[in-house]
């Protein structure tokens, strides 16, 4: 018997027997081979996702890859069999933010796999086609499930903006941040540090192209043309600043915990720095993501850590909030 999770209600999951759903016009079936979790899963698990962002009764899975099974109408019949990542924002196509490539920003409102619709939390996937992205047939599925997060952080350094031979770096050393460390560096600048909270992911930064890693309470150095903050706190954004020359380019991707203390805008301003932020990746940051991981400039694989059978959902929820420097990624297989 096939299977998927559903979360009832905060805290209450359960096993259930999975039926696919066939394709309709447009859209595809997908085998699921992996699924990631992260820290958004675990907030769909405890009920602490901000209101109008999840949607219970709930197949979570928002972070996947799989082979395309069947499809409907209208989509070309050449993706059959062909291994695959997808988007998970359900974009409206038609509003100006949408027609911009924007589709991160959709007036409609927030609907996305894992979260408002059913995810991979499940033997199979039925969602559009057109927000599919096809991998090189020798591709690893297992290392392509985190390409999720990988986007979301591509959508960063594009942003970042960053030309060869400029000073870079990276606050924050988990998933996020050790793919702003990949991507910056394919992008050769002249020095890439890695500030984190501990030394125990020193080796794995230095390992994807950092070329100097400090503690945040270190004395940190100034004068750097792009920072990528992936931390998730206000002290990181903070910090990420300081790190900052005048006129530096500053993305913000964590998410902080409501009521927190935020920039200096007389820093920013006096300062002249130029902020982004980015929540979700569009389409040009997937395309630009499977394009570095075909081209073997990204290899997500050194920071799983975790596989376990889509029964060891409670585990793998529990793993991901235990804070242990021991685990990476956690992927379940359906």
């Amino acid at each position: 018997m096939t299977a998927a999770v559903v979360v009832e209600a905060p805290g209450v999951h359960r096993l259930v027997p999975h039926t696919p759903r066939d394709p309709g016009p447009g859209e595809a079936l997908i085998a699921v081979h992996a699924v990631g979790i992260c820290g958004s899963d675990r907030e769909v698990y405890q009920g602490n996702r901000p209101e109008g962002y999840v949607r219970y009764p709930l197949t979570p899975g928002h972070e996947w890859s799989g082979t395309v099974r069947r499809v409907g109408a209208g989509v070309p019949g050449e993706l059959v069999g062909r291994k695959v990542v997808g988007e998970g924002f359900r974009n409206c196509q038609v509003c100006d933010r949408c027609h911009a490539g924007e589709t991160t920003l959709c007036t409609a409102g927030y609907e996305e796999t894992g979260f408002t619709r059913p995810g991979a939390m499940a033997a199979t996937l039925t969602l559009p086609a057109r927000l599919l992205h096809p991998l090189p047939e020798d591709a690893d599925l297992t290392a392509a499930a985190l390409l999720e997060p990988a986007a979301c952080v591509a959508a960063a350094a594009l942003k970042a903006n960053v030309r060869p031979g400029e000073r870079v770096a990276v606050v924050g050393t988990g998933t996020l941040g050790m793919f702003a460390v990949q991507f910056l560096r394919a992008a050769s600048p002249a020095e890439l540090l890695v500030v984190g909270a501990r030394r125990d992911r020193e080796a794995l930064s230095r390992r994807f192209g950092a070329t100097g890693f400090l503690t945040r309470d270190q004395d940190l150095p100034e004068g750097f043309d792009a920072v990528v903050e992936a931390a998730g706190s206000a002290d990181a954004a903070r910090t990420a600043a300081t790190l900052l020359r005048r006129g530096g380019r500053l993305v913000l991707t964590g998410i902080p915990a409501p009521g927190a203390q935020g920039l200096d805008p007389t820093d920013l301003v006096v300062r002249q720095l130029e902020v982004h932020t980015v929540f979700g990746a569009p389409p040009s940051a997937w395309a630009h993501t499977v394009r570095v991981f075909a081209a073997g400039l990204l290899d997500p694989l050194p920071l799983v850590t975790h596989e376990l059978p889509l029964t060891s959902f409670s585990q793998a929820i529990d793993l991901v909030g235990t804070g242990d420097p021991t685990v990476g990624k956690v992927l379940l297989r359906p």
